[in-house]
């Protein structure tokens, strides 16, 4: 949304507080999304907008559910909430923006991936389907659609409308997804407590990323369903032995026996070439970054030393959100975190690094807005 293309479409442009939305990104069910941008940062932003009057009772509770969900997960594989704009009667949802489209026109591009590629995408799922369980949260309907690329292939998950939170004790038993990812107890109509549901659909997702296709497919519902509650799928030659056995492992139809998410973070073919501090559960993490022993030797350094802190200190945060404690998660208080860097760059040139760690993300934007004023920048 440069200049020349703001003025170009500025009648077809809608400008709300802080933000001039463009063009639509998808339409859903609910409503759309549109590409936005913050007014005096540039920043770019997706808007979903939700008219109200058109969701009944039951709709509007799902969107209101869906929102204050979003805004309690806060995790570099997940979808950022920014903020919630209510005007009249319709609903504006500020979320990150991924530039680079869904995992499902990228894998209709180029096919089926390279175990490298399709490992390094699978990883960044579980890494954030993994802090949603830990915070009690089932997504319900994990697809390649609502799995969101930047251009550097990160990976984030999308689309919580059909989330629910896991209740210690209660069992759920909505049918809802998509029927090609559904695991074999949801297409039963029989009970589930919820993470074993999204374990199957990333068993498929990593079926449809290694072999560029479904591993079950039929033309009607009923054999679809069949095909699924029987586990009836074939394996291509092409996989490795590991890759296999992974993918065995996850698409069980007894959801007692199915992989759990610390199997298969343990499992060999997920762990190859795995950086040890990701690999390892979360108090071993924690104490092989030695982060205090570090920080002592750093300070006797010269130069970058301040960016080395920082660095270190954002890679033990990195490990804190992957494996956070639900507890973190839904306090009543939150706190505010906000992590800085400054660069020097050639002509007397600083580049300055802000990073909202935790805390309100709208608070983050007005914060930039104030700091880049003082800067004369604005």
């Amino acid at each position: 949304m440069t200049e020349p293309n703001r003025k170009k479409s500025k009648k077809s442009e809608v400008l709300l507080p802080k933000y001039l939305l463009g063009k639509t990104l998808g339409i859903g069910s609910f409503g759309k999304v549109k590409l936005g941008q913050h007014v005096l940062t540039g920043f770019e932003v997706a808007v979903k907008i939700l008219n109200l009057q058109k969701l009944n009772d039951a709709e509007v509770e799902r969107v209101r559910r869906e929102i204050k969900i979003m805004g309690r997960l806060s995790h570099p594989n997940i979808i950022r909430l920014y903020e919630v704009i209510e005007i009249k009667s319709k609903i504006y949802v500020v979320m990150e923006y991924m530039n680079h489209g869904g995992l499902y026109d990228y894998v209709i591009e180029r096919g089926r991936l390279k175990e490298d590629e399709a490992r390094h995408i699978f990883r960044q799922i579980i890494w954030g389907l993994e802090f949603c369980h830990l915070n009690k949260v089932v997504h319900r309907d994990l697809k390649p659609e609502n799995l969101l690329l930047d251009l550097q292939l990160n990976v984030k998950l999308a689309d919580f409308g059909l989330c629910n939170v896991m209740c210690d004790g209660h069992f759920l038993k909505t049918s809802c997804g998509s029927p090609n990812y559904a695991a074999p107890e949801v297409v039963s109509g029989k009970l589930y407590a919820g993470p074993e549901v999204d374990i199957w659909s990333c068993g498929i997702i990593l079926y449809v990323l290694l072999c560029g296709r479904l591993p079950f497919d039929a033309d009607n519902i009923p054999s679809l369903f069949k095909q699924i509650k029987n586990g009836l799928y074939t394996l291509p030659t092409h996989l490795s032995p590991l890759a296999k056995d992974l993918i065995i492992q996850i698409l069980v139809v007894d959801p007692l026996r199915r992989f759990t998410i610390p199997q298969i973070r343990e499992h060999p073919w997920f762990e190859y070439h795995l950086p040890q501090y990701l690999a390892l559960p979360a108090e071993e993490a924690r104490r092989g970054t030695k982060k205090d022993h570090d920080i002592s030797y750093l300070h006797q350094q010269g130069g970058a030393a301040k960016i080395a802190r920082n660095s270190l200190k954002q890679q033990q945060h990195c490990i804190d959100n992957r494996i956070a404690s639900p507890k973190h998660q839904f306090p009543v208080t939150r706190h505010w975190t906000l992590g800085t860097q400054l660069y020097k760059a050639p002509q007397k040139v600083y580049l300055i690094d802000l990073q909202r760690i935790s805390g309100p993300p709208i608070l983050f934007l007005d914060l930039c807005l104030l700091f880049f004023s003082q800067l004369q920048l604005l």
